[in-house]
């Protein structure tokens, strides 16, 4: 089933085995004095995203290494103090409090009035959301997160709604499909890393994958007759749209990065492999020696057969 709903424990130890089922192993310790737990338990399972109510009913103490999942606590009422990587963290409503998968960390206070909502994000498939939403392999949630995030505004009022939203479902079971969960794990991540990495994925757009196609091929065989009507039909487009996308987003026309590719090839070539000057020009695609000697010396400021010695 999508959610679960707990019995009441009846001891603290039966009250910290639930929550450790439904969420992390931890070290749970109950603060000033013999008041039983009143455990507030209800989880919604999204597959590689949980969202639950949690609260103790008394002031309680939580040492969690996170094995696995990113952690980000909402208090709904009271306060929640933990010690942060700069210091200690003390979130109220309107604040949410993140702890970084496989990170010792310390809850030093959950007061007796604390229910949270909370999200437990699977950490491999986090990372690999970042990746889609934020703009690569650049992003490393560990350094990129805060410790504590603000929901009173922007993006992260956005995500703390659509948290809001989902959380009325963990009164129905069953309510959801699998489809729809997946989606709405998507929807959740996407919006938690746009509100806790803001400047994350802000660099420029990206190059079109039109004009990466036409640059990898001309790479892997720089020495072919490319025509310009061939690197268009790479492209899927018209020369003319073609060599606007090349000055626009890599500098030059097609055929001078062309030129350039041959040009290094042919440089190599010639200082490592022995062949003539005319096999070089030949083998790199040149119509003929002397077009190369002039494209070369324009390059390198030499003759190309200066540099074969």
């Amino acid at each position: 089933m999508p959610a679960r709903r707990s019995a009441p424990p009846r001891d603290w130890h039966q009250a910290s085995r639930k929550v450790a089922e439904a969420y992390f192993p931890h070290e749970l310790r109950p603060l000033g004095g013999g008041r039983d737990p009143r455990l507030t338990l209800r989880t919604l399972d999204l597959g590689p995203v949980l969202v639950g109510h949690v609260g103790w009913g008394a002031d309680v103490r939580i040492g969690c290494e996170y094995p696995g999942a990113y952690e980000v606590n909402m208090p709904l009422t009271g306060h929640l103090e933990s010690r942060g990587r700069h210091g200690p963290v003390v979130s109220v409503a309107g604040q949410a409090t993140v702890f970084r998968a496989d990170t010792p960390s310390l809850i030093s206070h959950w007061d007796a009035t604390c229910t949270v909502l909370g999200v437990k994000f699977d950490s491999a498939w986090l990372d690999r959301e970042a990746e889609r939403v934020l703009g690569g392999d650049r992003v490393t949630l560990r350094g990129e997160l805060p410790d504590q995030l603000e929901l009173g505004a922007g993006q992260g009022r956005a995500w703390r709604q659509l948290v809001g939203g989902l959380a009325a479902n963990l009164h129905e079971p069953g309510m959801l499909g699998e489809v729809v969960r997946e989606q709405l794990a998507g929807a959740l991540a996407a919006s938690f890393l746009l509100a806790g990495c803001p400047e994350a994925g802000a660099g420029p757009v990206p190059r079109p994958r039109a004009i990466n196609r036409v640059l990898d091929r001309l790479r892997d065989d720089p020495g072919r007759a490319w025509t310009a009507g061939d690197m268009a039909e790479v492209a899927g487009t018209s020369v003319r749209r073609l060599q606007e996308g090349f000055r626009q987003w890599v500098g030059c026309s097609p055929t001078e990065y062309l030129l350039g590719i041959r040009l290094q090839r042919a440089d190599a070539d010639l200082a490592s492999s022995g062949c003539t000057v005319s096999e070089v020009a030949a083998r790199w695609g040149f119509s003929s020696a002397s077009r190369f000697a002039a494209a070369y010396r324009r390059r390198y400021g030499v003759p190309p057969a200066q540099a074969r010695r």
